[in-house]
């Protein structure tokens, strides 16, 4: 029914039900507080629909259309204006509530539904678990960035993905509060828990071992502008099925790319131009 119950624990009916704020009638299916701004609530719904509305004034605030459904929605934790969602177009976007006519950021990787998503305590990186049967951590401030403003370094690539051989579509994933673990929860009915860095070692280190580390990480970004060293350094081994759809979806990428080029090419002047992929994504917003 579109509505959004606002519900009291101890109480068996809602304090206060929000309907029909956009007119639309279609199913809310995941609703966010904000964490630093208790009255302000995101929901995502079935008409492909991010919104926003004040539970003080019962009013609606901005709702932006997406090409396709979102699946779930966090806020970040640290920069609280940001927010994440999962799509099902594949792809994961960052949102700038004051701004949702385009997002701030897209992370790609995945060949399936995004179906959750959940930020590190620190807030500089999530974690999404998707339909084909991967998770992948993306980070979204390197260098001199934001959230907002991702800075040098934050591409949209999965700086890790983690799948096992028995490990089936992930409906859930979390970070401990320490940022240091994962946990994921899939259809073949496990929980998984997972270092946040797989290389990482557990316990505490020594000196010497805490010099090593941080020798080995400056070579790496010494020397990370070189073929060979970037190459080994991005390269993640994924399923083989995984690999096959990357591949087709490239290929089909690739298609769409030039015949966006040929209609611009051979249409009058100005009625057609090129449309980034962040642009392609949003269909409208509504106040």
């Amino acid at each position: 029914d579109a509505a959004v119950p606002l519900w009291d624990p101890e109480r068996s009916t809602p304090i206060s039900t929000y309907g029909n704020l956009w007119g639309g009638d279609d199913t809310v299916t995941t609703v966010r507080y904000n964490p630093a701004e208790r009255d302000l609530i995101a929901h995502c719904s079935n008409d492909r629909g991010i919104g926003l509305h004040d539970t003080r004034t019962s009013s609606a605030l901005q709702k932006t259309i997406m090409s396709m459904k979102s699946n779930c929605l966090e806020w970040n934790p640290m920069e609280p204006y940001m927010f994440v969602v999962g799509n099902e177009d594949h792809n994961a976007y960052t949102f700038d509530m004051r701004k949702l006519n385009r997002p701030t950021g897209m992370y790609k990787g995945h060949v399936g539904a995004v179906m959750d998503v959940a930020w590190s305590p620190t807030g500089t990186e999530f974690v999404t678990g998707s339909y084909d049967k991967t998770i992948r951590m993306f980070s979204v401030r390197k260098e001199g960035g934001t959230a907002g403003h991702a800075g040098s370094g934050s591409t949209g690539i999965a700086r890790d993905v983690y799948h096992t051989k028995r490990m089936q579509r992930v409906f859930c994933v979390g970070y401990t509060f320490d940022h240091k673990y994962l946990l994921s929860g899939s259809d073949d009915t496990n929980i998984r828990l997972w270092k946040a860095r797989s290389s990482e070692k557990i316990g505490q280190l020594s000196a010497r071992e805490e010099t090593s580390l941080q020798y080995r990480k400056a070579l790496v970004q010494k020397y990370v502008h070189l073929p060979e060293v970037k190459r080994i350094s991005k390269s993640r081994r994924v399923p083989k099925f995984v690999k096959k759809e990357t591949q087709a979806a490239m290929v089909q990428k690739e298609k769409r790319r030039r015949k966006e080029g040929n209609m611009v090419k051979h249409s009058k002047p100005g009625t057609k131009k090129f449309t980034d992929e962040k642009g392609k994504t949003i269909v409208k917003t509504v106040d």
